[in-house]
């Protein structure tokens, strides 16, 4: 049995790192530190690094529910 994984269909899915960044509001370094500390997921693209809109928000709910505990 093999599980299916759910595509993007748009562009507007995948965000890059600047987009995170305006998003967010943090700098190009900090965004990397997300991305190579696996609390905010990716894919890369020949040399380009993609980040799923459900990525960032699911990384936002996670931040906003550890914070009111």
């Amino acid at each position: 049995m093999s599980t299916l994984l759910t595509v993007p269909t748009t562009g507007e899915d995948l965000l890059t790192v600047p987009q995170v960044m305006a998003r967010l509001q943090i700098g190009r370094s900090a965004v990397y530190d997300l991305l190579r500390t696996r609390q905010l997921a990716s894919i890369s693209l020949g040399r380009a690094r993609r980040i799923p809109t459900h990525t960032l928000t699911d990384f936002i709910r996670i931040r906003l529910e550890q914070d009111a505990t």
